[in-house]
């Protein structure tokens, strides 16, 4: 039977206007997840909007950050606790992969230094960048980025590191192409020219002037 036919009528009528206002309540809860959701969702298509105006992939950052979170939790758990796929270091001793991180570390820092202004501001240059590191490459940051995780896979010489790095590079590569486009349709034959000149990730000596 109902579970309020045992009480008066007074009694019944508070218990179903109790039962209504917790039904209300719960579509109220979900009414407001919707819309919260809603607005991270208008947030994020806003913020991809901007990041394609300011020449940058809508969703490159996002994308950034997670392999960086994956590549970290790989190269932890690989190179230090589970050690099934570090065989390599076998066939490299550990005096040639440090200083080769140690290299490729430093080149990446100097890398990221002399092409890091362009970012320091919310607002980008209205034009070509063609100073500092964006004299030789066209994607100097990113390089960085790539330099870094090949140091790390290096140093420990895991194996499983290095597979996720090539994921990483394969990543980069991509956001960089599409920014390439987004960036060759915003300044047109400037862009061309100055793609003639330098490479996306090694500088090209040939073609420059």
């Amino acid at each position: 039977m109902y579970p309020l036919s045992g009480l008066s009528a007074a009694s019944r009528l508070q218990g179903l206007i109790f039962l209504k206002m917790e039904e209300f309540d719960k579509i109220k809860k979900i009414s407001e997840i919707v819309i919260i959701i809603y607005k991270i969702g208008e947030k994020m298509s806003h913020n991809a909007a901007m990041k394609e105006k300011k020449g940058e992939h809508p969703f490159g950052d996002a994308g950034q950050l997670i392999l960086f979170f994956l590549f970290m939790v790989v190269w932890v758990s690989d190179s230090f606790f589970l050690k099934k796929m570090t065989f390599p270091q076998g066939y490299a001793s550990l005096y040639i992969r440090l200083p080769l991180f140690g290299l490729l570390f430093i080149v990446a820092l100097l890398l990221f230094r002399s092409s890091h202004f362009v970012v320091e501001s919310e607002k980008r240059p209205d034009y070509v960048v063609n100073s500092g590191a964006y004299k030789y490459i066209r994607h100097p940051m990113y390089m960085a980025a790539i330099l870094t995780y090949l140091g790390l896979a290096i140093a420990t010489a895991s194996l499983a590191s290095l597979i996720m790095f090539v994921v990483i590079f394969i990543f980069y590569n991509y956001i960089a192409s599409y920014e390439e486009k987004i960036l060759e349709n915003k300044f047109g034959k400037a862009y061309k020219e100055y793609m003639t000149r330098t490479g996306s990730w090694i500088p090209r000596l040939l073609g420059r002037k």
